[in-house]
């Protein structure tokens, strides 16, 4: 992908079926789905959250943060999930 394609793919916003499809989640949760779409994603935020949830921490280099919006699609798409026990 040229910088051109990709400076222009940051401004198309994602629709709920993109959202679903890019994410691999035909099943999320309405109010999840309101929640991250009230965010108005793009593109790109939908499939940054994508690659952060598969665990690629290759695509944005070693320590360097999600951007906000992918960053909060995160949030909401992990908020339930539970912690793991701990031992003693």
């Amino acid at each position: 992908m040229t910088s051109t394609a990709a400076a222009s793919d940051q401004g198309s916003p994602a629709s709920a079926d993109d959202v679903r499809r890019i994410l691999g989640l035909g099943e999320l949760d309405n109010d999840k789905l309101l929640d991250i779409m009230g965010l108005r994603p793009s593109m790109v935020d939908v499939e940054q959250a994508s690659l952060w949830l598969a665990g690629d921490p290759d695509v944005f280099g070693a320590g360097e943060p999600l951007p906000r919006v992918a960053g909060e699609i995160v949030s909401i798409l992990t908020a339930d999930e539970e912690e793991p026990p701990q031992t003693r």
